[in-house]
């Protein structure tokens, strides 16, 4: 198995949270807020470092501490800081206030605080490809009262390249702290980041999304970005490894279930009645039949466009080889050409082990029994020449007397595929499905004067050869 990014990049992350200050207002929830980032971290490969209600020393120490590590990891490795605790803004910058902070002039606020840049200094020393700041530091200025602080919030700041920055709220705005035991910028970021394959940026964009519903529109997360390259926190699952005819499936069933053509869907299902997507494809081909039957009874199948020169002669290459490769190259080329419907027939046959062809699949005649199967075939009494409207002559009794045009017209006697409800199908033609119609069946008819074909036409059937063998003599004589 192949190594995920977590596990071959390191991860490194500093979370404070200060809620006990001395001299400005206590808070209730930052350091609530710190452990659960700090245990959601931990759950995704990050190696966290936890400091809670730290003096100005011990929060540079840790910051100090966090750079000389994120520069050790090397270029590849990823930094996290995260910051919960009171934050203010003067002349633009910002600063994240220690638990023992006592201002009285704003002047002293660089000597008493930490700077907010000194962190962006340390991550952007160590030159690594991704860096992540966090602050929930925007519930309130403790230092209104003070001259040239009465600022509320953060302001926003420059990072370097490769950082992606996050604030609880916009910037000048003010954040809550939240009624429970943590905020609700910090509940919201903990649950999303934890979601398996979501971009940073898609897992920020939802928090902000769930922070206005939970704040009424009061509080607006913010972020801002010049990462270069993609990130995740938690990796989406790998997919198990398919074999060769499960990949071959996959692929067909994405096609099928994007066309939401029931033709295809009923095509899918007799390739792969218990594979692995047959119940999703069924559930859809009576979505959409229900839908056809809403609007009213299915059109009638419009006269196709004659196919170009090159894909019959793909068509015949692909009958002469007779090989599964050969037919699905073809539907590469032209996936809705005038022989599509007879192709993907003949692959879903040569990969059940037989070979079927698409006339009688779509007659609406239950499939034979074993026993009838091995049963010699009654050879039709073909009288005269056949043409679209003369009357066949056969000893079955399912096609004698009735001309092609009125074959198919006929509706069907079981459900073209198992378990589809009566109203889908019992009062639909064939030619509804199978798009049958003259100029159609002139193009399949003819296949049937191609030596490769011989084979289909001694296939045992209800319709029995005869049928084709009418097709072929009909194609012989021009489809008159």
């Amino acid at each position: 198995m192949q190594a995920s990014e977590t596990e071959i990049y390191p991860r490194l992350a500093l979370v404070v949270g200060n809620s006990s200050y001395g001299s400005v207002a206590a808070l209730d929830n930052p350091v609530n807020d710190a452990n659960l980032i700090a245990k959601t971290l931990e759950t995704m490969g990050f190696s966290v470092t936890l400091v809670t209600d730290q003096s100005q020393i011990e929060m540079k120490r840790a910051i100090a501490r966090f750079g000389r590590d994120l520069r050790s990891a090397g270029d590849d490795a990823t930094g996290l800081f995260y910051y919960a605790g009171h934050g203010v803004q003067s002349f633009g910058n910002n600063y994240l206030l220690p638990v023992d902070v006592a201002l009285s002039d704003a002047a002293d606020l660089d000597l008493m605080a930490v700077e907010a840049q000194s962190v962006l200094r340390q991550m952007a020393s160590a030159r690594n490809r991704t860096n992540l700041v966090i602050l929930d530091a925007c519930r309130n200025n403790p230092f209104e009262d003070i001259a040239d602080l009465d600022e509320s919030g953060l302001a926003e700041m420059k990072a370097p390249t490769g950082t992606f920055l996050a604030y609880a709220t916009a910037p000048g705005s003010v954040a809550l702290d939240g009624q429970g035991d943590n905020s609700p910028f910090t509940l919201a970021l903990a649950e999303q980041i934890s979601v398996p394959g979501l971009p940073v940026e898609q897992a920020f964009k939802e928090v902000r999304r769930a922070v206005l519903t939970q704040s009424k529109g009061q509080q607006t997360p913010w972020d801002t970005s010049s990462l270069v390259s993609d990130f995740v926190f938690v990796a989406a699952p790998q997919e198990p490894e398919l074999t060769a005819a499960e990949t071959e499936e996959l692929q067909l069933w994405r096609s099928v279930r994007s066309s939401r053509d029931p033709v295809q869907l009923m095509l899918f299902l007799r390739g792969y009645p218990t594979g692995t997507f047959a119940t999703d494809a069924r559930s859809l081909l009576a979505e959409v039949m229900a839908e056809e039957l809403s609007n009213g009874p299915l059109a009638p199948a419009q006269a196709p466009v004659a196919p170009e020169a090159s894909e019959t002669a793909q068509f015949k290459a692909a009958q002469e080889e007779g090989s599964v490769a050969a037919y699905e190259a073809y539907l590469q080329n032209y996936p809705t050409g005038t022989y599509a419907e007879m192709v993907r027939v003949e692959i879903a046959a040569l990969k059940a082990g037989t070979s079927t062809d698409p006339v009688g699949e779509g007659t609406g005649t239950p499939a034979p029994t074993a026993s009838a199967a091995l049963a010699p075939e009654v050879v039709p009494r073909e009288a005269g020449p056949v043409t679209f409207a003369s009357p066949l002559v056969s000893d079955l009794a399912q096609i004698n007397g009735l001309s092609l045009s009125e074959i198919i017209t006929q509706f069907p006697a079981f459900p073209p595929v198992e378990g589809l409800p009566e109203s889908y199908w019992k009062s639909q033609t064939c030619s509804s499905c199978h798009q049958w119609n003259r100029d159609r069946l002139c193009t399949q008819a003819n296949t049937y004067l191609s030596l490769n074909m011989q084979r289909s036409l001694n296939k045992q059937h209800p319709f029995g050869g005869g049928l084709k063998r009418s097709l072929k003599a009909w194609a012989a004589g021009g489809c008159q």
